[in-house]
């Protein structure tokens, strides 16, 4: 076995580093921009005059970096060359993923935003895979440059992991889908024109089948945002809507009516192994940076770094971090070289352990520092409240584990990798 990064890949590396250094690093210093990061970020990041939304500045900023990546030839790293990308591969992109959230916060991966200079543009993969022609031809080109893009209506308010049990329902009438019921969490519909519901068109309550995924525009009549729910880390563009009768065209349906599950199924494995290393490359960040500051810190004539109770928490989160990092690197192989549903126990046991260190290690990077750690002229705080939201909404940590334990008891199946033995 060959554990080390593909010299392509390095190269990719120091030319992504160099692209940074030379077009985001001024731009994130240009003006005062540096309040979207500093210990005025939340503040600054929050238009606190329309409810806690996004403030349009900060939003404008993300688009000039979306853009000046995806110029040079980065934002669109991920995806197939016919589309202007570089037919990245998982291994590649959980490299890269873990390498630009190891240098902290900043303009160049911003991860409250999902927002990186090489993009993870999930609403493309799905409208490569799953879109229809006419649909491709509308949103591909506005996907890909960011202009445009949907938001995603799965949850409710009354089910979360339980998706199947959705209460939402699409009824046909002549050539025509009538909508009706609540989502929730529906991140990003502030900006954007379509919301992919998901509604149950026919099975019973539990049943897989039967969900349909429809691409619904936000000025359909009947479609209406109740409020923005205020999270544990500001802004806010997570709404909770309610769909009153709205009509849609059959064109509508995106991924063939009833298989709207299998849309969001076929790329959670995909997204959720990029996410776990994100959360890898913070959670080496708060390390690296503790470790820093350990050895320069002297309070009673001695640095801290020589003390065992700061020694040995770093030294235990250090060694999940590379465990951990070795199994996102075997599991991103895996899913390039047998397929992504090959390995999705791997995926999970990579995910709510990725995003327990995470959070680990912002708190005690907050420790180490003492009271400079806990105030926001560090990032640490800023760090823990935005990842402890990915030990629920990129499924709970419970729910990765009870899937895992499906695969480990029998009680689920995965796809075999070509050509290894049960």
């Amino acid at each position: 076995m060959d554990f080390d990064i593909p010299n392509e890949l390095r190269a990719y590396l120091a030319e992504l580093d160099e692209f940074i250094e030379r077009e985001i690093r001024p731009l994130e210093a240009e003006g005062d921009n540096v309040r979207f990061f500093d210990h005025r970020r939340e503040d600054a990041r929050t238009d606190w005059e329309r409810g806690g939304l996004p403030n349009e500045e900060w939003e404008a900023l993300l688009g000039e970096a979306r853009r000046r990546a995806d110029a040079a030839g980065h934002y669109r790293y991920p995806f197939p060359a016919e589309y202007g990308g570089r037919d990245g591969t998982n291994l590649d992109m959980a490299v890269i993923r873990e390498h630009l959230a190891s240098k902290g916060l900043g303009l160049h991966c911003d991860l409250q935003n999902e927002f990186a200079v090489v993009g993870n543009n999930v609403g493309l993969l799905l409208m490569i895979e799953y879109g229809s022609e006419e649909q491709k031809a509308e949103w591909v080109e506005d996907l890909a440059e960011g202009r445009g893009g949907f938001s995603f209506g799965i949850t409710e308010p009354e089910h979360g992991s339980d998706a199947t049990f959705m209460e939402t329902t699409a009824r046909r009438d002549g050539d025509e889908w009538v909508i009706n019921g609540e989502k929730t969490w529906n991140t990003g519909i502030h900006r954007a024109s379509h919301d992919l519901i998901f509604a149950r068109t026919g099975g019973a309550p539990g049943d897989a089948a039967g969900i349909t995924a429809f691409l619904v525009p936000r000025e359909a009549p009947g479609f209406e945002v109740v409020e923005y729910l205020w999270t544990f880390n500001m802004p806010t563009d997570h709404a909770h809507i309610r769909l009153g009768d709205v009509r849609v065209p059959g064109s509508a349906v995106f991924g063939g009516e009833g298989r709207g599950l299998m849309v969001v199924q076929h790329f959670f494995n995909e997204n959720r192994i990029r996410q776990a290393a994100s959360s890898l490359g913070a959670a080496q960040y708060c390390i690296d940076e503790s470790v820093a500051y350990a050895r320069r810190r002297a309070p009673f004539g001695k640095p801290l770094a020589q003390n065992q109770g700061i020694q040995f928490p770093l030294v235990e989160l250090q060694t999940r971090a590379e465990m951990l990092r070795a199994l996102i690197h075997k599991t991103a192989w895996m899913m390039d070289r047998y397929g992504a549903f090959s390995v999705s126990d791997k995926v999970s046991m990579c995910n709510y352990q990725a995003n327990r260190l995470c959070c680990d290690a912002a708190d005690w990077a907050m420790q180490v520092h003492g009271g400079l750690g806990y105030s926001r002229h560090k990032p640490f705080e800023h760090i823990y409240r935005h990842h402890r939201r990915y030990r629920i909404t990129e499924g709970a940590d419970e729910i990765q584990m009870r899937r895992i334990a499906g695969y480990m008891f029998g009680f689920m199946h995965q796809q075999a990798p070509k050509g290894v033995s049960d």
